[in-house]
């Protein structure tokens, strides 16, 4: 048997009682080795979290005291699962007693994920139907316009002599952008 190893999260210093309970309920639950950072979930910078998937060895479980601790999306969710299952560790979710090491905890973990991506679903279905009636109503504005359809203003900016970071920042473009329609315009003048 492998042992517990335990993560922690939460998005805020301020939630810093949050913070410290996890690592109790945690530690309660027999977890040897603790990773916690405080960071959003969105962040794409979950050090802590990579460092315990590149800790964690067969035979071991991953301990969270809840799924959002884990997982960003159902996406997210299933990549880490599979991610762990292909390392042969287990993971527990101590708030659901979700257990992945047992059959019922697989199945709990599965129609979990499935609800979210059914949720997730209608969600879109919804957003489809809004955007159809705003546009037969006239109201759907759309996305903003892309870089390229600002291409005169781009040019023009910058034979007034305006910076490309400039342009960039009065256009709410990349800067890469302002580099490739400029590159683009000599290359087409010069061909």
């Amino acid at each position: 048997m492998g042992q517990l190893v335990g993560y922690a999260r939460t998005s805020t210093v301020d939630q810093e009682a949050s913070f410290e309970h996890q690592q109790t309920k945690l530690k309660e639950a027999g977890c040897e080795k603790i990773f916690a950072e405080q960071v959003s979930a969105v962040s794409a910078d979950r050090d802590q979290f990579k460092r315990a998937l590149d800790y964690v060895r067969e035979g071991d479980v991953l301990v969270a005291t809840k799924l959002d601790r884990i997982a960003r999306s159902v996406t997210d969710l299933s990549n880490t699962v599979e991610y762990l299952k292909e390392r042969g560790v287990g993971l527990r979710i101590l708030g659901t007693d979700i257990d992945t090491t047992t059959p019922h905890g697989s199945l709990m973990l599965n129609m979990l994920g499935a609800f979210a991506q059914f949720e997730r679903d209608l969600l879109l279905e919804r957003q489809r139907v809004g955007i159809a009636k705003a546009k037969a109503d006239g109201k759907y504005k759309g996305r903003k316009p892309t870089a390229r359809e600002q291409a005169d203003r781009v040019l023009a900016l910058s034979e007034q002599g305006v910076a490309k970071s400039e342009i960039a920042k009065r256009l709410g473009i990349g800067r890469s952008s302002v580099y490739r329609i400029i590159q683009g315009a000599a290359e087409g003048v010069s061909g």
